[in-house]
């Protein structure tokens, strides 16, 4: 009966305990004890990307990445194009991730498609090729602002790849050859 009280909770990890299924409070890495029967862990599952053997219990706390695939953004002067995205965040506040939204993952992957397709879109193609620093950056500071509210701090954004249109990588080519 007093094992029951006992949670361990490794390090880079942390869990949410409810008594009679409202907030109690957030249990650090180490030995912590909760009262059997009254307390229960809360089940977090649509918090961690991959569970990577961390149980359905408890909140990853590393830095994480979230890959946000290739998706069509149109820029200011009409030209079609296609970005892929990572994104680097990591929780800072647990209970917020928890309780303030239902699936960050998907919050931030649905945010992320939304802000490249507005930063892309003010922008002019060659803009969009030779600026990919300050894209970046725009980026991290926007999603930052947004995931805040829910305890999450995105740490870097890094464009992978912008691929114009087939037509224009040949249109570019044949100038290079000319110039």
């Amino acid at each position: 009966m007093a094992i029951a009280g006992i949670k361990q909770v490794s390090q880079s990890q942390a869990a949410i305990i409810e008594r009679l299924g409202k907030y109690n409070r957030t249990l650090e890495p180490g030995i912590n004890f909760i009262v059997p029967f009254l307390d229960r862990q809360k089940n977090v599952t649509t918090v961690n990307l991959i569970t990577r053997g961390i149980p359905t219990s408890r909140i990853d706390l590393r830095e994480q990445m979230l890959e946000i695939s290739e998706q069509s953004i149109i820029t200011k002067d009409n030209i079609r194009m296609s970005v892929d995205t990572l994104v680097f965040y990591q929780i800072v506040e647990p209970f917020k991730t928890v309780y303030e939204i239902s699936n960050p993952v998907m919050a931030i992957k649905q945010l992320s498609f939304t802000t490249i397709r507005n930063i892309f879109g003010e922008m002019e193609l060659d803009k969009t090729l030779s600026a990919r620093e300050s894209i970046n950056e725009k980026l991290r500071q926007i999603l930052d602002q947004a995931t805040d509210k829910w305890g999450i701090k995105v740490l870097r954004v890094e464009i992978q790849d912008i691929i114009p249109p087939e037509e224009l990588k040949d249109a570019m080519q044949q100038q290079m050859i000319a110039e």
